[in-house]
Parts: C-alpha cells; structure tokens; sequence
C-alpha cells in the first residue's frame, strides 16, 4: 500500500470521525435518538469533542502532507479503543447495541491500518 493507501484511509477515518464527532454537539436531540438517552450529556459531548479533536489533527496532517507515525498512531490507537469500548459496552447491555454499528466502522479502520503496516514491512 503506497503513502495514496494511507491517504484515503486517513481521510475516510476523518470524514466519519468529523461527522460523528460533531453530531451530540450540534444537535444533541437527535443524536440521543438513534444512539439511545443519555443522563451525562455532559459526557457524551466531551467524548464528541475529543473525536473532533483526533479528526482536526488528521486535517492538519492531510493538509501538510506530513504522513507522520505520530498521528498514524492516533488514528490506530483511536479507532481501537473505540472498537473495545462499543464492543464491551454494547454486548453488556450498558449502551444501545446501535453501537455495535460504530464498533463495526473502527475494526475496518482497525483491518485497513493493520494491512497497512503488513505491506509497508
């Protein structure tokens, strides 16, 4: 997979971390919704946040063109932890199993950054 590989990975990851980051914090309503109610809105739009946050550094990376590890690594390290965390919680009955759906999205980013790595060594 070539530097254009990483590219489109990264900026499809962007794309979807942009729009579910931003989601609870534009229209909290409608997001509870489909993701199922929330007592700690608080919380549910920090978590939104800091997924807009990794989003906006991988703008910063695409836009300079620096392909750094650093943000490689957030991208992956991202995408894991979210992955667990939708897994663990949806299938324990804590949050809605919409979430599974989310968990879904990380392990192909998850696969995609793995393949990745496989043929970059």
């Amino acid at each position: 997979m070539k530097r254009t590989g990483r590219k489109s990975l990264l900026t499809l990851q962007t794309a979807y971390y942009f729009l579910t980051g931003l989601w609870p914090l534009v229209h909290i309503t409608s997001f509870m919704e489909v993701s199922g109610y929330k007592t700690d809105v608080w919380l549910v739009k920090t978590v939104g946040a800091l997924i807009l946050c990794a989003a906006l550094t991988f703008v910063v990376d695409l836009r300079l063109r620096e392909y750094s590890l650093g943000v490689t690594f957030l991208s992956l390290s991202t995408a894991t932890a979210l992955f667990a965390i939708d897994l663990y919680y949806s299938l324990s009955g804590v949050i809605s199993k919409v979430y599974l759906a989310d968990g879904l999205f990380q392990l192909v980013f998850i696969a995609w950054w793995i393949l990745f790595f496989r043929r970059k060594l």
